[in-house]
């Protein structure tokens, strides 16, 4: 009984799991990075321009980077903040679906050691 009430627990959070995932936005892989760039000026004094903003992300094993807007650089940074939530609830998604499977389904018994081996 006890048992049951446990895998009716893991279901509901599941389910719970599984909706909050609609409520994410657009998810995006990658990071975005603010930079300023320092140059010496013809006078020789230093000067600064920016921010600059990039994202970065992997294509095809290769590490590729966008300028992007400060408007542009919000709404990535938004979608890649969605991703990051959305691996973190699969991640959960596939824990508590091996407890509900482990705790459902009936194991396969041990095999029986060959006569002489050895462990």
């Amino acid at each position: 009984m006890q048992e049951k009430k446990s895998v009716e627990k893991l279901r509901e959070r599941y389910e719970r799991l599984k909706a909050s995932v609609s409520g994410l936005g657009l998810v995006q892989l990658g990071s975005i990075t603010e930079r300023m760039d320092r140059r010496a000026n013809a006078k020789g004094e230093m000067r600064e321009w920016g921010p600059y903003y990039q994202w970065t992300f992997k294509k095809a094993g290769k590490t590729r980077t966008v300028n992007l807007t400060r408007e542009q650089a919000r709404l990535w940074a938004k979608a890649i903040a969605s991703h990051r939530k959305l691996e973190k609830i699969v991640d959960e998604m596939r824990s508590v679906s091996s407890r509900i499977l482990g705790a459902t389904t009936e194991r396969v018994p041990p095999r029986k050691r060959a006569a002489g081996r050895k462990a």
